[in-house]
């Protein structure tokens, strides 16, 4: 999916709290700019998202985590859209036009809905609930994003992974997969990525991750062995859920730094919960997050614009969509900086 902010999650900055009862008598809303309430002894830190309208004919307004002011990546996940449930009657759905994409990998994770995917490797495929759809970006990809005349209701999760620098300029590629259900204790999990709970996704990705859909029953707890070396998000969807003592509520992300074996989630609801379990080793390189190019300069960003509006061969072209394809936005008057995590020393 792309997006029209120009530097996502750097102007307006998201909420950050923290603490053992992370969520407690915190004030919604506020931003990171008007400084963000931080309460110390912080294990876990809870990150709020914001409302990001999406441009285009049928346009959709999502629910942005990352990247944000405090946080810029979670383990190689650089981009968090949470959408949905939009009833399509109503919004239009969705129809994306032919965008580009570099440096990147995307992950479309559906709830409710199906879209259908077209791009420049010739791939037409569909996204459905339950079932992954990768797409790598490398040196250059563009395609395209339509909910399917039988979608009544659309909602998921839409994800970007930074690619590191030395399979930046990777080939262009498409996987899909369909991940077996598992039970473990109070909870259903699907594991798209990486592997959790004995479940391992065939998935090839550039760095180690952990991406998992994990539903929660009503009161329930489980507690999930995970590799000490990743850093981790829980993404909660629906109902109330206490991640390690923090409590996140619906579209809020929790973040819990490395060091830890185990992860407990908690259903503080009397429904059951959806969350979406991100996860990575910290990913030390600086990014240039642009548009829908992600790069390691500003000239990057420069070239690849460059190249999309003179119709290069780096993207190539999807056939199959009547739209045309979207035009780059101006360049900022200024450097674009590259960003990384805040330092953990």
């Amino acid at each position: 999916m792309g997006h029209t902010e120009i530097e996502p999650g750097v102007e307006a900055g998201a909420e950050v709290r923290a603490g053992a009862e992370a969520g407690a008598g915190a004030e919604a809303g506020a931003g990171a700019e008007a400084g963000a309430e931080v309460e110390a002894g912080a294990e876990v830190e809870v990150l709020a998202a914001r409302d990001v309208p999406l441009g285009g004919p049928r346009a959709m307004t999502v629910r942005r985590t990352l990247p944000q002011r405090s946080r810029t990546l979670i383990g190689a996940w650089c981009f968090a859209d949470h959408y949905g449930p939009d009833r399509v009657a109503d919004s239009g759905g969705m129809d994306v036009a032919p965008h580009p994409h570099t440096g990147l990998q995307t992950v479309s994770w559906l709830f409710s809905g199906e879209i259908e995917h077209r791009d420049s490797l010739g791939t037409h495929a569909f996204v459905r609930p339950g079932e992954l759809n990768l797409m790598t970006g490398g040196h250059g990809i563009s395609h395209t994003e339509v909910s399917t005349p039988g979608t009544t209701v659309l909602h998921g999760v839409q994800l970007w992974v930074a690619l590191p620098g030395e399979h930046r300029h990777a080939a262009r590629d498409f996987q899909h997969h369909a991940p077996e259900p598992l039970r473990v204790d109070g909870a259903l999990l699907r594991v798209f990525l990486g592997n959790l709970a004995g479940a391992v996704s065939p998935v090839r990705t550039f760095t180690p991750l952990l991406g998992t859909e994990i539903l929660i029953d009503a009161g329930a707890t489980v507690t999930l062995d995970v590799d000490p070396e990743f850093e981790h998000g829980l993404l909660v969807d629906q109902g109330d859920v206490r991640l390690d003592g923090a409590l996140l509520r619906p579209a809020e992300l929790g973040y819990a730094s490395p060091g830890r074996s185990a992860l407990t989630l908690g259903n503080a609801s009397d429904r059951p919960a959806r969350t979406v379990l991100l996860g990575g080793p910290p990913f030390e390189e600086e990014i240039v997050m642009w548009w829908n190019f992600v790069g390691r300069s500003h000239q990057d960003i420069v070239e690849a614009r460059q190249e999309w509006e003179r119709s290069s061969d780096r993207f190539g072209a999807v056939d199959g969509h009547p739209g045309n394809r979207i035009p780059a936005p101006a360049l900022p008057n200024a450097v674009i900086a590259p960003r990384k995590n805040p330092s953990r020393h």
